[in-house]
């Protein structure tokens, strides 16, 4: 079991690593780079830099909302 959790927890890190070096050369390194260079076709355009992680952070919050409420919700009954 501690050997899947290792490679389930490596996998995670590669990912968020993956990720992170993604979105830091997308938004900060690309715009200076020149618009006719080849690399921009593998970039979205700039403005999904801001609207990703905004409707990211919003389903976060709205997920979050919703599970307290339940929890909050299966306490009551709980205790009744």
């Amino acid at each position: 079991m501690e050997l899947a959790d290792r490679a389930v927890g490596l996998l995670l890190s590669v990912i968020s690593l993956s990720i992170f070096t993604y979105y830091t050369f997308w938004v900060i390194i690309l715009p200076f780079v020149d618009s006719d260079h080849f690399v921009h076709k593998y970039f979205l355009p700039q403005e999904y830099a801001i609207l990703i992680p905004v409707y990211a952070g919003v389903g976060l919050i709205c997920f979050l909302s919703v599970f307290i409420g339940y929890v909050m919700l299966k306490s009551k009954k709980k205790k009744a």
